[in-house]
């Protein structure tokens, strides 16, 4: 993969408050290409759903990229299916949400997800947010400021409603199993994918938030969620004790504990010391429920087990760590967690 291809808002102020502004650039332009574990993309247009499942279509393995139509809104979406894919056997959808300011290439590329969904035989979908902002897009979070301080405008769709069709959508398209539709994301895509839990728990098995874990108020989910968290001790942008930007002012243990609140898990939880790590885990939830916090130490605004970045990106966000891989353990934790 290619080194510092995903940039947010919250990273490019960072760059630039480091006097990198034109590095950022050059970086930017640099992601143009395919890395490691992504493949080579062709177009297409994804089919409204029409309540008929995708079983059966042999779909070519590899990444897709598809435009679709939401509440009159153009959208786009890039659709990897792992290897070996025949249709004939229904597998798990992870939607994979990119941060602010960013694009749904940045994060195949930057997550490094393609690889995993090859090994573990699911399909995983980047969809790209439509609210314009600097070199990419942000997500509409009801009731939470852009990065840029200002909400989002009237005139900007609902992406819940959004991200929801697009399971029904790829579900028409591809064999979904949807009892195991999952989202996960990073910085503002991991704020989006807390919003999901809460808007679409009905649609969502279990969120995986990196670098972006909040608790939604109100948070109206139907059931208990399954949530597992990423998270640097050391991020700059999104601090792990809060005390952020208007978006972030309560620390990532408290978002974590919120949602075992609302999960009805046991008041204590357990706290695990690894290398390089600290796991908070609540566990004695309402049906069979799990929250888990991987706080990881002296990271910074990063996916951790992913890419390594130019000197000059984390000298501004703060080191990376192998310490854990998020795709592995988050995967782990979903295969745990299907819909009941």
């Amino acid at each position: 993969m290619q080194p510092g291809c995903v940039f947010t808002r919250e990273t490019g102020r960072a760059i630039a408050s480091a006097g990198a502004a034109l590095l950022l650039s050059a970086a930017i332009a640099g992601c143009g290409g395919h890395g490691a574990g992504a493949s080579a993309i062709t177009a297409g247009t994804l089919p409204s759903a029409s309540g008929a499942s995708g079983c059966g279509h042999d779909e070519a393995s590899g990444s897709v990229q598809y435009t679709l139509t939401v509440s009159g809104h153009r959208r786009l979406v890039i659709v990897h299916v792992p290897a070996g894919y025949t249709g004939k056997r229904k597998l798990a959808l992870v939607l994979n949400l990119h941060g602010s300011e960013s694009t749904a290439s940045a994060q195949e590329k930057f997550s490094g997800m393609d690889a995993t969904a090859d090994a573990d035989d699911f399909i995983v979908a980047y969809p790209q947010a439509v609210i314009p902002d600097g070199t990419g897009y942000d997500w509409n979070i009801p009731g939470e400021p852009m990065v840029n301080g200002k909400f989002p405008p009237a005139s900007a769709p609902s992406d819940v409603a959004f991200l929801t069709a697009l399971v029904g959508d790829l579900a028409g398209q591809y064999c979904v199993d949807l009892s195991r539709v999952y989202a996960t994301g990073v910085s503002g895509g991991g704020r989006m994918a807390s919003q999901l839990a809460c808007d679409a728990s009905s649609v969502f098995a279990a969120v995986a938030p990196v670098a972006g874990l909040r608790y939604p108020s109100p948070c109206p989910a139907s059931r208990p969620v399954p949530v597992i968290a990423f998270h640097g001790t050391a991020d700059p942008i999104d601090p792990f004790n809060g005390n952020g930007l208007g978006y972030w002012t309560y620390s990532v243990p408290t978002a974590a504990h919120r949602w075992a609140d609302h999960d009805h898990c046991a008041a204590t939880p357990q706290t695990f010391a690894g290398r390089g790590y600290r796991l908070t885990s609540y566990s004695g939830c309402a049906g069979g429920t799990q929250v888990e916090l991987y706080a990881i130490t002296g990271e910074g605004h990063e996916w951790p087990g992913g890419p390594a970045m130019p000197s000059v990106i984390t000298s501004a966000l703060g080191p990376q760590s192998n310490a854990v891989s998020a795709n592995a353990l988050m995967w782990a934790f979903f295969v745990a967690h299907p819909l009941n």
